[in-house]
Protein backbone atom coordinates (compact mmCIF):
# COMPACT_ATOMS: atom_id res chain seq x y z
CA UNK A 1 0.00 0.00 0.00
CA UNK A 2 1.36 3.48 -0.87
CA UNK A 3 2.78 5.45 2.05
CA UNK A 4 2.28 8.81 0.35
CA UNK A 5 -0.94 10.71 0.85
CA UNK A 6 -2.51 11.97 -2.34
CA UNK A 7 -5.17 14.49 -3.29
CA UNK A 8 -7.94 14.65 -0.66
CA UNK A 9 -5.96 12.48 1.78
CA UNK A 10 -3.67 15.48 2.39
CA UNK A 11 -4.71 17.36 5.55
CA UNK A 12 -2.39 20.38 5.77
CA UNK A 13 -3.92 23.79 5.07
CA UNK A 14 -0.86 24.88 3.09
CA UNK A 15 1.73 23.01 1.01
CA UNK A 16 4.94 23.79 -0.78
CA UNK A 17 4.22 22.84 -4.39
CA UNK A 18 6.54 21.44 -7.05
CA UNK A 19 5.16 21.07 -10.58
CA UNK A 20 5.48 18.02 -12.83
CA UNK A 21 8.73 19.34 -14.32
CA UNK A 22 10.37 19.74 -10.90
CA UNK A 23 9.93 23.51 -10.82
CA UNK A 24 9.37 25.11 -7.40
CA UNK A 25 5.98 26.87 -7.40
CA UNK A 26 6.07 27.99 -3.77
CA UNK A 27 3.71 27.83 -0.80
CA UNK A 28 0.05 27.59 -1.74
CA UNK A 29 -3.18 26.77 -0.01
CA UNK A 30 -4.14 23.12 -0.27
CA UNK A 31 -7.24 24.12 -2.27
CA UNK A 32 -5.15 26.03 -4.84
CA UNK A 33 -2.60 23.20 -5.11
CA UNK A 34 -5.40 20.69 -5.68
CA UNK A 35 -6.99 22.97 -8.29
CA UNK A 36 -3.72 23.07 -10.22
CA UNK A 37 -3.43 19.28 -10.02
CA UNK A 38 -6.98 18.87 -11.35
CA UNK A 39 -6.34 21.30 -14.20
CA UNK A 40 -3.18 19.39 -15.20
CA UNK A 41 -5.08 16.08 -14.88
CA UNK A 42 -2.45 14.94 -12.39
CA UNK A 43 -2.39 13.93 -8.73
CA UNK A 44 -1.27 16.07 -5.83
CA UNK A 45 1.24 13.83 -4.03
CA UNK A 46 2.67 14.58 -0.57
CA UNK A 47 6.34 13.61 -0.99
CA UNK A 48 7.75 15.18 2.19
CA UNK A 49 5.10 15.17 4.94
CA UNK A 50 7.51 16.14 7.75
CA UNK A 51 8.47 19.45 6.12
CA UNK A 52 6.81 22.68 7.26
CA UNK A 53 4.69 23.11 5.25
CA UNK A 54 4.59 19.62 3.65
CA UNK A 55 6.08 19.34 0.17
CA UNK A 56 3.74 18.16 -2.58
CA UNK A 57 4.31 17.48 -6.24
CA UNK A 58 2.11 17.19 -9.29
CA UNK A 59 2.44 13.63 -10.58
CA UNK A 60 0.71 10.81 -12.36
CA UNK A 61 0.62 8.77 -9.18
CA UNK A 62 0.04 5.39 -10.82
CA UNK A 63 3.20 5.80 -12.93
CA UNK A 64 5.14 7.24 -9.97
CA UNK A 65 4.20 4.35 -7.70
CA UNK A 66 4.96 1.75 -10.39
CA UNK A 67 8.47 3.15 -10.92
CA UNK A 68 9.06 3.35 -7.17
CA UNK A 69 8.08 -0.30 -6.65
CA UNK A 70 10.18 -1.37 -9.64
CA UNK A 71 13.28 0.32 -8.18
CA UNK A 72 12.63 -1.29 -4.79
CA UNK A 73 12.38 -4.76 -6.37
CA UNK A 74 15.60 -4.23 -8.33
CA UNK A 75 17.42 -3.05 -5.21
CA UNK A 76 16.23 -6.13 -3.32
CA UNK A 77 17.53 -8.40 -6.08
CA UNK A 78 20.95 -6.76 -5.85
CA UNK A 79 21.14 -7.36 -2.11
CA UNK A 80 23.19 -10.33 -0.97
CA UNK A 81 23.09 -11.65 2.56
CA UNK A 82 26.69 -12.37 3.41
CA UNK A 83 27.16 -15.79 4.96
CA UNK A 84 30.16 -17.22 6.80
CA UNK A 85 31.06 -20.64 5.44
CA UNK A 86 33.27 -22.71 7.74
CA UNK A 87 35.86 -25.14 6.38
CA UNK A 88 37.58 -27.47 8.84
CA UNK A 89 41.02 -29.03 8.60
CA UNK A 90 43.04 -31.39 10.73
CA UNK A 91 46.73 -30.61 11.37
CA UNK A 92 47.71 -33.55 9.13
CA UNK A 93 45.36 -32.85 6.22
CA UNK A 94 46.62 -34.51 3.04
CA UNK A 95 47.21 -32.59 -0.18
CA UNK A 96 44.19 -33.91 -2.11
CA UNK A 97 41.88 -33.17 0.83
CA UNK A 98 43.41 -29.70 1.20
CA UNK A 99 42.84 -28.98 -2.51
CA UNK A 100 39.22 -30.11 -2.34
CA UNK A 101 38.53 -27.81 0.59
CA UNK A 102 40.41 -24.94 -1.00
CA UNK A 103 38.25 -25.32 -4.11
CA UNK A 104 35.12 -25.12 -1.99
CA UNK A 105 36.50 -21.96 -0.39
CA UNK A 106 37.02 -20.45 -3.87
CA UNK A 107 33.42 -21.30 -4.75
CA UNK A 108 32.13 -19.65 -1.57
CA UNK A 109 34.25 -16.53 -2.14
CA UNK A 110 33.02 -16.22 -5.73
CA UNK A 111 29.50 -16.27 -4.26
CA UNK A 112 30.56 -13.20 -2.21
CA UNK A 113 30.55 -15.05 1.11
CA UNK A 114 33.13 -14.98 3.88
CA UNK A 115 35.05 -18.14 4.75
CA UNK A 116 36.25 -19.25 8.17
CA UNK A 117 39.07 -21.80 8.14
CA UNK A 118 39.41 -23.85 11.30
CA UNK A 119 42.10 -26.36 12.27
CA UNK A 120 40.98 -28.77 15.01
CA UNK A 121 43.55 -30.54 17.21
CA UNK A 122 42.88 -33.79 19.04
CA UNK A 123 44.87 -35.33 21.89
CA UNK A 124 48.62 -35.32 21.25
CA UNK A 125 48.14 -33.06 18.22
CA UNK A 126 47.84 -30.16 20.66
CA UNK A 127 51.63 -30.26 21.04
CA UNK A 128 52.06 -29.43 17.34
CA UNK A 129 50.02 -26.29 16.76
CA UNK A 130 52.69 -25.09 14.35
CA UNK A 131 51.20 -27.53 11.83
CA UNK A 132 47.89 -25.66 12.07
CA UNK A 133 49.58 -22.30 11.53
CA UNK A 134 51.34 -23.79 8.51
CA UNK A 135 48.02 -24.85 6.95
CA UNK A 136 46.44 -21.45 7.57
CA UNK A 137 49.47 -19.64 6.15
CA UNK A 138 49.25 -21.82 3.06
CA UNK A 139 45.54 -21.16 2.53
CA UNK A 140 46.09 -17.42 2.98
CA UNK A 141 48.84 -17.50 0.36
CA UNK A 142 46.83 -19.64 -2.08
CA UNK A 143 43.79 -17.35 -1.85
CA UNK A 144 45.58 -14.01 -1.60
CA UNK A 145 44.65 -13.12 -5.21
CA UNK A 146 40.90 -13.20 -4.45
CA UNK A 147 40.56 -12.83 -0.66
CA UNK A 148 41.52 -10.46 2.14
CA UNK A 149 42.17 -11.64 5.69
CA UNK A 150 39.58 -10.25 8.13
CA UNK A 151 40.96 -11.99 11.17
CA UNK A 152 44.46 -13.35 11.67
CA UNK A 153 44.86 -16.80 13.27
CA UNK A 154 43.10 -17.03 16.63
CA UNK A 155 43.78 -19.88 19.04
CA UNK A 156 40.91 -21.12 21.21
CA UNK A 157 41.58 -24.29 23.21
CA UNK A 158 41.91 -27.03 20.58
CA UNK A 159 40.98 -24.78 17.64
CA UNK A 160 42.93 -22.42 15.41
CA UNK A 161 41.02 -20.26 12.93
CA UNK A 162 41.10 -17.35 10.49
CA UNK A 163 38.37 -15.51 8.56
CA UNK A 164 38.75 -14.20 5.00
CA UNK A 165 36.48 -12.09 2.78
CA UNK A 166 36.26 -11.90 -1.02
CA UNK A 167 38.04 -8.92 -2.56
CA UNK A 168 35.67 -6.16 -3.66
CA UNK A 169 36.49 -6.74 -7.32
CA UNK A 170 36.42 -10.54 -7.14
CA UNK A 171 34.01 -10.77 -10.08
CA UNK A 172 36.48 -8.96 -12.33
CA UNK A 173 39.40 -10.93 -10.92
CA UNK A 174 37.80 -14.30 -11.56
CA UNK A 175 36.86 -13.27 -15.10
CA UNK A 176 40.26 -11.91 -16.11
CA UNK A 177 42.71 -13.97 -14.06
CA UNK A 178 43.23 -17.66 -14.89
CA UNK A 179 44.79 -18.14 -11.46
CA UNK A 180 41.74 -16.70 -9.70
CA UNK A 181 39.38 -18.98 -11.58
CA UNK A 182 41.57 -22.07 -11.24
CA UNK A 183 40.11 -25.06 -9.45
CA UNK A 184 42.43 -27.96 -8.71
CA UNK A 185 40.99 -31.39 -9.36
CA UNK A 186 40.58 -33.48 -6.24
CA UNK A 187 38.55 -36.41 -5.04
CA UNK A 188 35.80 -35.60 -2.58
CA UNK A 189 36.76 -37.11 0.77
CA UNK A 190 34.44 -34.82 2.72
CA UNK A 191 30.81 -33.78 2.65
CA UNK A 192 28.94 -30.54 3.08
CA UNK A 193 26.90 -30.42 6.28
CA UNK A 194 24.05 -27.90 6.51
CA UNK A 195 23.80 -26.48 10.05
CA UNK A 196 20.69 -26.80 12.15
CA UNK A 197 21.15 -23.27 13.49
CA UNK A 198 19.28 -20.71 11.38
CA UNK A 199 20.87 -17.52 12.66
CA UNK A 200 21.48 -14.63 10.26
CA UNK A 201 25.11 -15.66 9.82
CA UNK A 202 25.03 -19.14 8.34
CA UNK A 203 27.94 -21.50 8.75
CA UNK A 204 28.37 -24.39 6.32
CA UNK A 205 30.95 -26.84 7.59
CA UNK A 206 33.29 -28.97 5.51
CA UNK A 207 34.45 -31.43 8.07
CA UNK A 208 37.69 -33.24 8.39
CA UNK A 209 37.06 -36.83 7.38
Amino acid sequence: MPKERINHQITSDKVRLIDSDGKQIGVLSLREAQRRADEAELDLVEISPSANPPVCRLLDFSKYYFQKEKKAREAKKRQHEVEVKEIKFGPNTEEHDYNFKKNNAIKFLKQHNKVKFTVRFRGRQMAHKELGYKILDKIKEDLAHIADVDQEPVSDRNLLSIVVSPKKDIDRLTETSPKAAEVTEATEPTELIEPADTTQTTETEIRES
